[in-house]
């Protein structure tokens, strides 16, 4: 008896499997990264990597790079980009210690006012970009650029120390604090980005601000007023600069004013990185989270393999055009896939149509 050959697979159903491996890849594949990334150092240096000692350090140093990549990360959702994020962080740290060195000003109003004015500073970014129609990459390079005047105007070039009795305890326990045994700072980064998860993924104006940065004209159109959402794009990223220049103020326990451009490429690296992961083709909280864990395993695991210090920005650099290709690469993906279904739809529209108008009429 000859057996029957297999019944080949439609051709619909091959598409459909290769679209939701794609997509099982692109969701879950940095995830899947920074776990083969820790197997791999933990057997490479079992005595060192796999320790809570070396996870605490890490969340403590990568506190901060997360906390910025979040902020650069909401004007992305936009379609702009804030080069200002490195200087403003600058100017914020060593604003909280020129206030709480040179004004004597309470630590609690200090933080709170340099957070609020970071705020101030992104929403005029926005108000420069929109309203003055210049390119985000160049209003907020200029920007950027006046306020590393202001820092260096602020501290005359010279760094800001506290005097001998130090800063309040209370201040710097904000970064040097722990809890559960990790770094507080760690928990101020899942707070941060479960905040944005829930404002960009369940909230009307994260639905909102993603229509401006796919479509602005189909924006303006339904009636979204797209200047005054990258305005709010651009404050909630100045807001999470102060924060963050609050941190980096506690963390260092002097004003520094060269201290912030080194920040600015991890930052736009996990943001753009982040692009590519949970949320696959475009910005997202918690891929920019994933893609952060990456980097600071990546960064972790090679420099305790005895890497030289040009590793550092060689891993970056490298990283950066690897998560803008993979991002231009999601983007192109998904707009291939949404042609595809629309065509299929209007191929299977004809057909319905071709039948209805050769069916034959019923009998009187």
């Amino acid at each position: 008896m000859t057996p029957t050959p297999p019944t080949p697979q439609p051709s619909s159903s091959r598409s459909a499997l290769s679209r939701m491996r794609g997509h099982l890849i692109g969701t879950y594949g940095l995830l899947a990264l920074t776990a083969l990334l820790i197997l791999v150092f933990s057997l490479a240096l079992p005595n060192t990597f796999p320790t809570l000692a070396n996870l605490s350090s890490v969340l403590s140093a990568q506190s901060i790079p997360a906390i910025l990549a979040l902020g650069a990360m909401i004007p992305i959702v936009t379609g702009k980009f804030d080069l200002s994020i490195g200087y403003g962080l600058g100017l914020a740290h060593v604003m909280v210690m020129h206030l709480l060195v040179g004004g004597g000003w309470p630590w609690p109003f200090a933080c709170l006012v340099v957070i609020l004015g970071g705020g101030v500073v992104g929403a005029l970014n926005g108000v420069i970009v929109e309203f003055a129609q210049i390119d985000s990459f160049i209003a907020t390079l200029g920007t950027g650029s006046m306020m590393y005047a202001v820092t260096g105007w602020i501290t005359d070039g010279a760094r800001i120390v506290p005097g001998p009795e130090g800063m309040p305890p209370a201040f710097t326990g904000i970064y040097g604090s722990t809890f559960l045994g990790l770094p507080a700072p760690a928990f101020y980064v899942l707070a941060l980005a479960v905040a944005l998860w829930l404002l960009l993924e369940r909230l009307p104006l994260g639905r909102y601000l993603y229509v401006v940065g796919s479509n602005p004209r189909a924006a303006d159109l339904v009636g979204i007023p797209t200047r005054k959402y990258s305005i709010y794009a651009f404050a909630g990223s100045g807001l999470v600069v102060g924060f963050a220049g609050v941190l980096l103020a506690a963390q260092q326990q002097i004003g520094n004013p060269s201290v912030g451009l080194e920040y600015l490429l991890p930052a736009f690296v996990g943001a753009l990185l982040g692009s590519t992961a949970i949320k696959p083709g475009r910005a997202n909280a918690l891929g920019t989270l994933v893609a952060v864990a990456v980097l600071a395993v990546g960064l972790a695991g090679i420099q305790q393999l005895g890497a030289e210090f040009w590793a550092t920005p060689l891993f970056n650099g490298a990283t950066l055009l690897l998560a803008v290709g993979l991002a231009g690469y999601s983007a192109r993906r998904r707009l291939r896939s949404a042609a595809t279904t629309v065509r299929g739809r209007r191929r299977s529209a004809d057909i319905s149509g071709g039948h209805s108008e050769t069916r034959p009429s019923s009998p009187p």
